[in-house]
Parts: structure tokens; C-alpha cells; sequence
């Protein structure tokens, strides 16, 4: 659990926040930052280049959206309420198979939500990351901080089909299993503490706190447990990602979702 959802030191927290300044240094997440796995099996995504963000009004929107993304208490402070960045949920800037990427997001939204049970914008969708997982609140849609993050996107997704899904997109498929805090206990111990303390704390900025007020809300994705073990499952431990057995991730999941998490009222984050 060595290495940087962070997260990837056996868990992880979300519901899609660097070393803090560009993609291509280090940045921060759950899991630890590693080579983009195959999109397909016989082609793997590459991130496109850094430098080939173009220079001018568009890629100064860009470079700011990738600021934002991995350190989003520094960059948009005033929308966050705890210690979180996107990138801490979506792995590696977003770039990561598997890891919640936000390649092709853009272009297959417009989309119907089950949870809202309506059809939502892009930008809507990363309204509700801000409000339920940053525990902030809404950015404006016409503002710099929301522009950036999409210019971020759609630049992360230019070589992509639009509509149609990434193939990395998401979290992996696990089988529907019963968690066992007690075990979870153990695994975080032995696995977890090293990164993110033996409290939940983490370490920031490169390990995010799992649990407590610098944390995600209850109203957060990651407090799913299914959707944490599948988090934790493919890439935690940090070190040595995808080690942990499917039942291993739903115990750590388990464990993790019974520790306090700040409860989420949608009234407050308008």
C-alpha cells in the first residue's frame, strides 16, 4: 500500500477530484499513479502528451480544468468542503482503466441517471461530484472552474469515438458478496494504515482521508459498498494492485463504509 482515491493502499474512497499542479507529474489519487492498462486487449490507451495542449485561450481553460482536477481544494476552493480532489477517485488524473477514467465522458452524455431518475448534462454530473463527494457545493456552469473541467475532459477524450463508452470506463465487475467488517479490519492494518493512518486520516496531500470530516459524504458514491470493493479490488493495494481477492475488497469496503462519514443533505450543497 505504498504508493499513491491513494486509495490504492488497499481501498479508496467516490460518487467523478497531483502533485498538485499538471497530469503529467504525479498526480494524486486513491490508487497510486501507474501506466494506463489496456483499453482493449490488443491496444492499450495512452494519455495524450501535456504539451500538446494547445497554447491560447482554449489551452490556458485545459491547463487550468487539469489544475483543478488534481488538487481541487487549492484550485477551487470556495465549491469544496473537505480535503478531497477528483483525482482521488478517478485515478491518475482520470486517465486510468478501470479507475474511473474521464476519457469519452464527454461525449456520452447528455444520459439518463437511475439515481435522479432523469436525464442529466455532463456538466451536471460533475455538479453532483462537487456537492456529494467533495461535500462543496454547485459551480457555476458559466464560470472558469466548470469550463476548465470540461476543457480537461474533452481534451483527455479527443481521440475517442463520441458516444460511444470508453472501453476502460468505470470500476470492474465483481460478484455480489457479503462484507466482513471484523476481516476488513485486519486487511486495513495490514494493507491500508501505512497510507491512510490508522484512523482514516490519510496523508495528504498524496493520501486522502477515507472516513471523518475530510472525507466523502454518505451521499458519495464510494460510500456504495459494492462500488468501493470494485474500487479497491482492481487497483489497491498501491504497491501491488489487484493482490486482493474479490471478498478481500467487500471486507475493506465493509470496514470502511462503518466508520462516520458526514451525512449528505442535498438542501445544503445548492
Amino acid at each position: 500500500m505504498n504508493r499513491v482515491i491513494a486509495i490504492r493502499c488497499g481501498l479508496v474512497v467516490t460518487l467523478a477530484l497531483s502533485a498538485l499542479i499538471v497530469l503529467s507529474t504525479n498526480s494524486v489519487s486513491f490508487g497510486a499513479p501507474r501506466t494506463p492498462q489496456a483499453a482493449e486487449s490488443s491496444k492499450a490507451w495512452v494519455a495524450p502528451d501535456p504539451t500538446t495542449i494547445p497554447e491560447g485561450p482554449l489551452g490556458d481553460s485545459i491547463r487550468m480544468g487539469m489544475r483543478i482536477f488534481n488538487n481541487t481544494p487549492k484550485n477551487a476552493e470556495k465549491y469544496v468542503g473537505n480535503k478531497l480532489s477528483c483525482t482521488h477517485c478517478h485515478i491518475d488524473g482520470g486517465t486510468v482503466s478501470q479507475g474511473m477514467p474521464m476519457v469519452g465522458l464527454p461525449g456520452i452524455f447528455p444520459m439518463f441517471r437511475d439515481r435522479e431518475k432523469t436525464v442529466i448534462t455532463f456538466e451536471e454530473r460533475i455538479e453532483q461530484c462537487f456537492q456529494r463527494s467533495e461535500f462543496g457545493h454547485r459551480v457555476p456552469n458559466d464560470g472558469p472552474e466548470m469550463t476548465g473541467l470540461v476543457a480537461y475532459a474533452q481534451w483527455l477524450s479527443k481521440d475517442q469515438v463520441t458516444g460511444r463508452p470508453f472501453p476502460g470506463r468505470g470500476l470492474v465487475n465483481l460478484p455480489e458478496l457479503n462484507g466482513d467488517a471484523a476481516k476488513g479490519s485486519k486487511i486495513y492494518a495490514d494493507q491500508c494504515a501505512v497510507c491512510h493512518g490508522a484512523e482514516g486520516a490519510g496523508k495528504l496531500p498524496a493520501f486522502p482521508a477515507l472516513w471523518g470530516p475530510d472525507s466523502y459524504s454518505d451521499g458519495a458514491g464510494m460510500h456504495q459498498i459494492p462500488k468501493m470493493a470494485a474500487f479497491v479490488q482492481h487497483n489497491m493495494p498501491q504497491n501491488d494492485p489487484g493482490t486482493l481477492t474479490p471478498q478481500d475488497a467487500y471486507d475493506v469496503a465493509t470496514y470502511i463504509h462503518s466508520k462516520p462519514h458526514t451525512v449528505f443533505n442535498m438542501k445544503d450543497h445548492m
